[in-house]
């Protein structure tokens, strides 16, 4: 490879760039820590919806998207079907010292690169543009700034959100439950096309298991700080955060408070129980309890739990899915009680994102997740986890600092309430 680095925005744009003037399906981008690499980048992988028990059957290279619970409540359908899943014959991977490498067949990204600019030089030239620009929208104004690219929101429904947090405790405090997640969810329009949008996002508030990923449907921008599940060979981890406070408050204030330790206590237990209906007797192991980790805004208590399995992937996601830290203990009487309590399907929010590579598989919760349409429209789910020291003002100011990455931090945009 040729010694100048090729940075992830140039690439993705170049690739996409390459994908239409091909007619081949998106690329799909993974950023942050995904089999321990800088990022993961699919030049073209056609994602299309599947049946839900098709999503994680056993493929070379696969990259997936599930949709969470509940699926049957009123309310506007959500951008993605239940399932999406593609397959890609190639991917590049950028190394610790910042250079790709590429795996199967995957084009040259110095190739790609330099095409890219031989043909975006052209094209600004014949439209009296600098060359040294580069817009992001098709020609749309103001795509230049972050600001221009970062979503509109309307004001989400803090009442119902209130209700639905009273209601918990009320559950709780009746013993049907012991901690539920419950979330609301954010409407919106995009002023960016989605992957300038993403880029965005992407370059203020980089996240542990980034994502993007683009299909007839529309697109996932994905922001999330979890790991679902990570499984080499038959050995499997997961790593629930539960425990949150805001980016400009000291940390250590989250091992002081009882309400976010027993929250994600008994959401480690929750995942030692889903990983025990497939893993070997006796090799669930709770290997990192309560550490202490920052994301876009916030800090987080996560605890990490592993295994080792035979299962096949399928019947790992189907022991261990809606992942823990999304629904609440116990499991099963938690998701009959949110699906009473949410105004409106959670779509993809709470549901899964990632890849596998042969029987290896890395999936992130799709927490601080962009779903997007093709005519602009965008939803983003966030939520947290009640127990009873739960605060319902408290927890609505959790879910405004968990959101606020995509207006670029600080107050809510639609003001307050």
């Amino acid at each position: 490879m040729p010694d100048r680095l090729i940075a992830v925005p140039e690439l993705l744009r170049a690739l996409r760039d390459r994908a239409r003037s091909l007619g081949l399906a998106p690329p799909a981008a993974f950023l942050g820590d995904w089999r321990d690499r800088r990022a993961v980048v699919v030049p073209s992988v056609d994602l299309r919806p599947v049946a839900q028990e098709a999503a994680f059957a056993e493929s070379d290279h696969l990259v997936v998207v599930y949709r969470s619970f509940p699926d049957t409540v009123p309310g506007a359908a959500p951008p993605l079907p239940a399932a999406v899943r593609g397959e890609a014959s190639g991917w590049l991977t950028l190394e610790a010292d910042g250079r790709w490498s590429r795996h199967g067949d995957a084009p040259d990204p110095e190739q790609v690169v330099r095409d890219h600019g031989r043909g975006r030089r052209h094209d600004r030239a014949a439209a009296g543009h600098n060359n040294d620009d580069h817009d992001g929208n098709d020609g749309n104004d103001n795509t230049d700034r972050e600001a221009g690219r970062l979503p509109d929101w309307a004001a989400p429904d803090r009442a119902a959100h209130r209700a639905a947090v009273s209601d918990c405790l009320e559950a709780i405090r009746a013993g049907e439950v012991y901690q539920a997640c419950l979330s609301t969810r954010l409407h919106g329009t995009l002023r960016a096309d989605p992957l300038e949008t993403f880029l965005a996002i992407t370059g203020h508030a980089p996240a542990a298991r980034s994502a993007y990923l683009e299909g007839p449907w529309g697109a996932v921008l994905g922001f999330s700080p979890e790991e679902y599940l990570v499984r080499r060979g038959q050995v499997v981890r997961s790593s629930p955060i539960k425990g949150t406070l805001s980016a400009d408050r000291d940390p250590a204030l989250l091992l002081q408070s009882a309400k976010d330790i027993a929250e994600n206590i008994m959401i480690v237990d929750l995942v030692r129980n889903d990983l025990g209906r497939v893993a070997d007797v006796g090799s669930v192991t709770v290997t990192d309890l309560l550490a202490i980790r920052p994301a876009p805004g916030v800090h987080h208590l996560v605890s990490t739990v592993t295994a080792r399995t035979t299962a096949d992937n399928t019947a790992l996601v189907e022991a261990t899915f809606p992942p823990a830290s999304v629904t609440g203990t116990p499991k099963s009487r938690a998701r009959e009680l949110i699906a009473g309590w949410v105004p409106v399907s959670r779509g993809l929010h709470c549901g899964a994102y990632g890849f596998a590579l042969g029987r290896d598989l890395e999936l992130a919760v799709a927490i601080r997740t962009l779903e997007a349409t093709h005519d602009g429209r965008v939803e983003l789910g966030v939520g947290g986890g009640i127990t009873i020291d739960s605060d319902p003002d408290a927890e609505w100011d959790e879910c405004v600092h968990k959101a606020a990455f995509t207006w670029g931090g600080g107050p809510a945009p639609w003001g307050p309430g």
